[in-house]
């Protein structure tokens, strides 16, 4: 299964913040949307980094009430681990494992096309590995 296949089932719009935002306009974003991480880009297109809650909340015990005031681009992670809609599932939930992260933007022809969680991993895996036992029941039965 490759990460289109994943994309086709979930959709493929993706919520952006500008590296230039403060961190209270990535919270409100983060609350309007429900999600838990944006990809940070000046144009919607280029990958500049990601931010995560869990950014957020390392750097507001460092800092305090002051970081809302801050921009994206002081707590942005800039190396972001990304994928292709070519790449297999399976790799990149080994990607995300082995590195701790939940979130990987998927970029095609050097844009960004999407954005793939830890969730819509598993959720895939899990359909999968449900359709292939309907196929060997139904072989079975047979």
């Amino acid at each position: 299964m490759k990460i289109s296949d994943v994309l086709r089932k979930k959709g493929s719009a993706v919520i952006t913040v500008a590296p230039h935002e403060t961190i209270a306009s990535l919270l409100t974003l983060l609350a309007q949307h429900n999600i838990g991480a944006v990809v940070v880009s000046p144009d919607g297109a280029e990958v500049v980094g990601i931010v995560s809650e869990r950014d957020i909340v390392r750097h507001l015990v460092r800092r305090g009430a002051e970081l809302l005031s801050a921009t994206v681009a002081e707590i942005m992670t800039e190396d972001v681990y990304t994928s292709t809609p070519d790449d297999d599932v399976v790799d990149i939930a080994a990607t995300m494992t082995d590195h701790r992260i939940r979130h990987i933007p998927v970029i095609e022809e050097g844009k960004l096309a999407s954005i793939v969680s830890i969730g819509d991993i598993v959720k895939a895996r899990m359909d999968q590995l449900a359709e292939e036992r309907d196929h060997f029941e139904a072989y079975i039965t047979q």
